[in-house]
């Protein structure tokens, strides 16, 4: 077989329509490497790698992009910041839903994202993965800048970075069964040529998140219970093999009964597919549950990061107030315990209005250790020991 980068000819690719052109493809051809029933996806898991990109900027006549961060980091963000604009049409305001916010993702990690409604967790997730433009800042895929990539490589860093929503009863298209559901990201994406690739996908996607394909693929989302839809939630994001995944709250409004068992299914599709995720919750149990052993966690209020390190030594041992005040909040359920737990006393019990922060620390308002510099100076992220705490007390 000649060498397809030397533009040799040969017949039609029978999985990547890129094989003919690339040296990867060509030792996907030698190696027999398959990545079926996903058709065409094997260009997907290539366009991370350094000599692919080079070889697609050639082709354009660029200079290839150099990674900004290392393979481990799956994305990251500089200085991100979201800003809505609210109030009256002649009265407008700049409301900061994410403020400067840096953070990274590692692969296989989870990033456990804490805090009060309010506080940005969404709006950190919908921007990392496309949902929103970022109004300052950088994300990067893989080391790549979002804003500066190609159309094609955006849609793939579109493809790779998945949502699980919070609510599954809104996500999920009522008219629609759970077989069209999940069929409608395998069409638009191209990444099936038949009936038969389809079907194996969506069966095979079905049964690893435990539900029986030929039950439920004929089901309506009013037919199934919440824990169910969920699962097919899960199943639509991860039909198209993704590396990010943000699962927003994905347990919130399912039964206590329900959600550890769903808890329990994202960690096992983790395990198996190498996802990286960012799990948001306003439970700091559940966050140690998914983060507590490897991973990570954040603390955020007023779209700013006050604790960022360790899930398990953060949430053991918290050095923020904010975090603190959080983990005092949590009910003991043994009565003795209970009656001697020392609840942190706020100085305010209410968040102040988003639009006029506190022009110093955020927390400040309610911090029971607040300082005069507290009040004046916003305080930087520091590390302390594993941890980075954003508190003048450090």
């Amino acid at each position: 077989m000649s060498n397809p980068s030397q533009g040799s000819p040969r017949g039609p690719a029978p999985v990547c329509p890129y094989l003919q052109r690339t040296p990867q493809g060509y030792v996907c051809s030698i190696t027999q490497r398959s990545v079926n029933p996903f058709g065409w996806y094997c260009v997907f898991d290539y366009m991370n790698c350094p000599i692919y990109i080079g070889h697609l900027s050639r082709m354009a006549g660029v200079k290839g992009p150099e990674r900004k961060y290392g393979e481990d980091v799956v994305i990251a963000a500089e200085d991100l910041s979201v800003v809505f604009k609210v109030g009256s049409m002649f009265s407008k305001k700049d409301l900061y839903a994410v403020d400067h916010i840096n953070i990274t993702v590692n692969r296989s990690e989870t990033l456990a994202v804490v805090g009060e409604s309010g506080s940005g967790k969404t709006t950190l997730g919908k921007t990392l993965v496309g949902l929103y433009k970022p109004t300052t800042g950088r994300i990067y895929f893989h080391g790549r800048d979002v804003s500066t990539m190609t159309d094609e490589e955006y849609r793939v860093y579109r493809l790779k970075s998945q949502y699980i929503h919070q609510d599954p009863y809104s996500s999920l298209n009522p008219y629609k069964t759970v077989y069209d559901i999940l069929a409608v990201p395998l069409r638009a994406n191209k990444l099936v040529h038949s009936k038969a690739e389809e079907e194996k996908a969506i069966f095979e996607t079905l049964e690893s998140v435990g539900l029986n394909p030929k039950a439920y693929i004929n089901k309506y989302p009013f037919e199934l219970s919440g824990g169910e839809r969920q699962r097919v939630s899960i199943a639509r994001a991860l039909l198209v093999k993704p590396e990010f995944v943000v699962a927003d709250e994905p347990v919130t409004m399912l039964d206590a009964s329900l959600r550890l068992e769903v808890l329990d299914l994202l960690l096992s599709v983790q395990k198996e597919m190498n996802l990286s995720i960012l799990f948001i919750t306003h439970d700091l149990g559940m966050a140690y549950y998914m983060a507590g052993e490897r991973g990570r966690a954040a603390v955020m209020y007023l779209g700013s990061i006050m604790e960022f390190g360790p899930a398990k030594e953060m949430l053991e041992s918290p050095l923020h107030p904010y975090t603190q005040a959080l983990l005092s909040a949590i009910p003991e359920p043994d009565p003795t315990k209970s009656r001697s737990k020392k609840v942190m006393k706020l100085r305010s019990l209410d968040p102040p209005n988003p639009l006029r922060a506190p022009p110093g620390c955020k927390f400040s308002d309610r911090c029971p250790f607040a300082m005069d510099r507290c009040f004046k100076e916003r305080p930087p992220l520091k590390k302390v020991g594993n941890t980075w705490v954003a508190c003048w007390l450090y």
